[in-house]
């Protein structure tokens, strides 16, 4: 992880310099541009190729445990329990075993669209080796790792990660994911901000997105702009107002902050990592009239939409590359009309809607009427 460009070494803390995981980290960040661009040539020499290597790597490195299930000899999830020894623990964590779960299941996914048949068999093998995530049994919250909980209020979330960004635990799964979510949710709140720097707060507003709480999530972003930021824009990871946030005071610049409040508004606004496009998905409720125009959605989708007097009135989707474009009907019972969807190309299942598109194709839904 803390390498130079030439490969050497370049020190930090020992959980980062050992980190086997970061790799997994990275190909999200290739998976997410294959999937919001649907650039096939990208696929094939890019993201594959990174996906398949990360996974190959991950596959050596990872090794039987006591019950059978693979883990890792060194495992850790930043930043709990900061540089200290004791932040080894002697179980593989949720953090670690979230990204090899999903750099699995996702170069799987991968492989099968470049018909590498061999390799999907492979990596979904191994996943069905990874054991399951780690979960209380009182309220089913996530553990940092197995018999071990966040101890106390702590500026990183990392043991959530299978929440957001990874989205293997989903509000859309059901009840079982949503009472995780909800659990998570409820232990940060309990543990208090106290040591949350700003880049927490927007981390904390995505989650609070995924768990569809627009209130929430308003909620934090506005602490995040008002206690954490200068007057420049600029994150500055502790605590300016003097409200008591945070016990952080210090003025370090860190960008993710800024980023993840604006990934924060998106997720409220548009959310397709379920590979169905939702619109409005986390809104507060006085957000009565709102829009937003060409927002990017997984499957090279540009979308606009409107809503007025907390209703909304129109969706727009322009597909840049084709395909089966799945979005949730933004009109619940409310009657609607479909504009340039070719005949018989629209299905419903259930309140999704499955409209198949080609390259440059402009579909609008409305409110009947409109």
């Amino acid at each position: 992880m803390t390498a130079d460009l030439n490969g050497n070494q370049i020190g930090g803390w020992h959980q980062y310099t050992h980190s086997s995981t970061t790799s997994a980290w990275l190909a999200h960040h290739f998976y997410l541009h294959w999937r919001y661009s649907m650039d096939t040539d990208f696929l094939r020499r890019r993201a594959y190729p990174y996906l398949r290597e990360v996974a190959v790597f991950l596959e050596s490195v990872t090794e039987p445990g006591p019950d059978g299930k693979r883990t890792l000899p060194l495992s850790s999830s930043p930043e709990i329990r900061d540089n200290r020894l004791e932040a080894w623990f002697p179980s593989i964590t949720n953090y670690d075993l979230a990204l090899i779960r999903w750099l699995f299941a996702a170069a799987a996914e991968l492989a099968d669209l470049l018909d590498e048949t061999e390799d999907a068999k492979r990596f979904r093998n191994v996943l069905g080796e990874m054991p399951d995530f780690a979960l209380s049994g009182q309220d089913r919250r996530l553990l940092v790792a197995k018999d071990s909980s966040l101890e106390a209020s702590h500026r990183h979330f990392s043991h959530l990660m299978a929440i957001h960004p990874l989205g293997l635990i989903r509000w859309e799964n059901g009840p079982e994911d949503q009472q995780i979510i909800l659990a998570a949710m409820s232990e940060l709140k309990r543990l208090g901000t106290s040591q949350w720097c700003g880049y927490s707060f927007s981390w904390y507003a995505n989650l609070a997105a995924r768990a569809r709480d627009g209130a929430l999530a308003e909620r934090a972003l506005e602490i995040f702009s008002t206690a954490f930021c200068l007057r420049s824009s600029f994150h500055c990871n502790g605590d300016q107002s003097g409200k008591g946030y945070s016990r952080f005071k210090y003025r370090p610049f860190t960008l993710e902050g800024n980023f993840a409040a604006a990934a924060a508004i998106q997720e409220m606004l548009l959310q397709s990592y379920s590979g169905t496009i939702r619109v409005f998905p986390a809104i507060p409720n006085q957000w009565k009239d709102i829009s937003f125009t060409t927002l990017r959605a997984e499957g090279a989708y540009l979308v606009s939409a409107e809503r007025c007097a907390g209703m909304n009135q129109r969706v727009e989707v322009l597909s840049e590359a084709g395909g089966m474009c799945k979005i949730e009907n933004p009109f619940a019972e409310t009657e609607f009309k479909i504009e340039g969807a070719i005949k018989d190309s629209v299905q419903q299942a259930g309140d999704e809607l499955r409209i198949r598109m080609s390259p440059g194709q402009k579909v609008v839904l409305a409110r009947a009427g409109k």
